[in-house]
């Protein structure tokens, strides 16, 4: 929202100049118009903090019909717009019925200055209150949701985690795009959070995405928002992701995990730094730092087309890999500890200390969950427990030691065959078996693709 810049219409030149001095006085920009149809077009193209409107044209000069009907139209195109209303030839019926079909506030000519001033702040405040009351009513509800997972400070007493903190100490200082890669459940986004809080938008929002849980037809809703009507469930306005994230951090989780045309809208969005919410014309711009997470290796599948090369240039600026928990043995029991007395303070429960045999166990233990399998493991023998002391039982551990090659994501152990099959299967789907489409995607000719689904017995 532009907090400076009043839309005037008004079919006399002489009051649109004296009106535009005025305002420019008073430090405000100033976009002015003739008609009803050039307004409605101005109204198209950006936002305004308020518009200055005569109800009177060339049209008609004396009923107010032109402008009333206006007034209706404006509040079409912008439901929450302040629009303050203007004539010569005005009357308490006309008046109300402005307010009535949505006109904030009336001016009768010749107008005060002082009062019109003061009628264009106050509407402009109030807007602004009410469009901060939204944002921050969704903001409380996405926080809410973060808060709800379990999250706890960071333990680096191995030397790898040092290293990596004092990195992203010396990163946080920078606006640069982050990449964190590394397993599922090895605090990614515990990492991202780190990296906002020491930057120099720690006093602006930190907004987490899981990419993976958001479908391809609400992408576009859910990131970068939507008018009232845009679609049949469309009741309301909402605001993106990436307007709540506005001046702070937005945390790009599962980013592997988005579709051909989703990554397709990401990056417009990341090149120009500019969005439209679905159903509006109005671009609105951004200012966000970019962290990004994906346990998945992009450059894998950028060779294999289904990871967009440019979208991975606008994310990895820096790349930081997230160590698995069995490469960090060293604060597997410190991680251990800090667990235990976060679920006593939760629980209200009494703070145990673990055997001897028992730590060994989670020493030895190859962790293919990571940093939240250990939390779950301790919230579980917290419960489990009927000492002071938590032993091996407790943990009731279902797996016994692996290697590292026995927990390697799942695409890593696959043959280039299945890969390949793999991904025409996701196209399959992706263009609901269309065959000039799904072979257009892949960068296969008709006859290279038909031969692929008889290799793959796709047909």
């Amino acid at each position: 929202m532009n907090g400076h810049t009043i839309l005037v219409a008004d079919d006399d030149t002489s009051v649109i100049a004296a009106l535009k001095l005025m305002l420019q006085t008073h430090q405000f920009d100033v976009v002015a118009v003739t008609t009803p149809q050039a307004l409605l077009a101005q109204i198209n193209k950006q936002e305004f903090a308020a518009a200055l409107i005569d109800l009177n044209y060339q049209k008609d000069t004396t009923s107010g019909k032109e402008g009333l009907s206006l007034i209706e139209q404006i509040r079409k195109l912008d439901e929450h717009l302040p629009i303050i209303a203007m004539t010569g030839y005005s009357s308490i019926e006309i008046a109300v019925e402005a307010m009535k079909l949505g006109a904030a506030d009336f001016i009768q000519k010749p107008w005060s200055n002082e009062r019109l001033l003061h009628t264009l702040r106050t509407q402009i405040k109030l807007n602004h209150v009410r469009h901060e009351g939204d944002k921050l009513a969704q903001e409380n509800a996405l926080l809410k949701q973060q808060m709800d997972t379990e999250r706890t400070d960071i333990i680096a007493q191995s030397q790898t985690m040092k290293d990596l903190i004092a990195q992203l100490d010396k990163l946080a200082k920078s606006d640069m795009s982050i990449l964190f890669t590394g397993e599922n459940g090895s605090g990614k986004s515990l990492l991202a959070d780190y990296v906002h809080k020491r930057s120099s938008r720690a006093s602006s929002v930190f907004i987490a995405v899981n990419m993976g849980a958001i479908s391809e037809t609400l992408f576009e809703s859910e990131m970068f928002g939507h008018v009232k009507g845009a679609f049949t469930d469309a009741s309301s306005n909402r605001i993106g992701r990436f307007e709540l994230a506005q001046s702070g951090t937005i945390f790009l989780d599962e980013i592997a995990n988005i579709g051909a045309s989703q990554q397709a809208k990401l990056l417009r969005v990341l090149e120009e730094r500019q969005f439209e919410r679905v159903g509006s014309s109005k671009t609105q711009s951004i200012d966000v730092r970019l962290i990004s997470a994906t346990n998945a290796d992009l450059e894998a599948l950028v060779a294999l087309k289904t990871f967009r090369r440019d979208l991975l240039y606008r994310l990895n600026t820096i790349t930081i890999h997230v160590p698995a928990l069995r490469q960090r043995v060293d604060d597997i029991l410190p991680l251990a500890n800090q667990y235990i007395k976060h679920f006593a303070k939760k629980y209200r429960l009494p703070i145990k200390q673990i055997s001897s045999h028992a730590q060994q166990k989670l020493l030895n233990y190859s962790w293919p969950g990571n940093v939240r399998e250990l939390g779950h493991v301790i919230e579980r023998a917290m419960f489990l427990s009927t000492n002071t002391v938590v032993d091996i039982d407790d943990f009731a551990l279902k797996y016994e030691h692996t290697s590292v090659a026995d927990v390697q994501p799942e695409w890593m152990t696959q043959s280039l065959d299945e890969l390949e099959k793999q991904i025409i299967q996701q196209r399959l789907e992706q263009f609901e078996h269309n065959p000039q489409k799904t072979a257009e995607s892949l960068g296969l000719s008709r006859s290279a693709y038909y031969r692929r689904l008889e290799k793959y017995q796709l047909n």
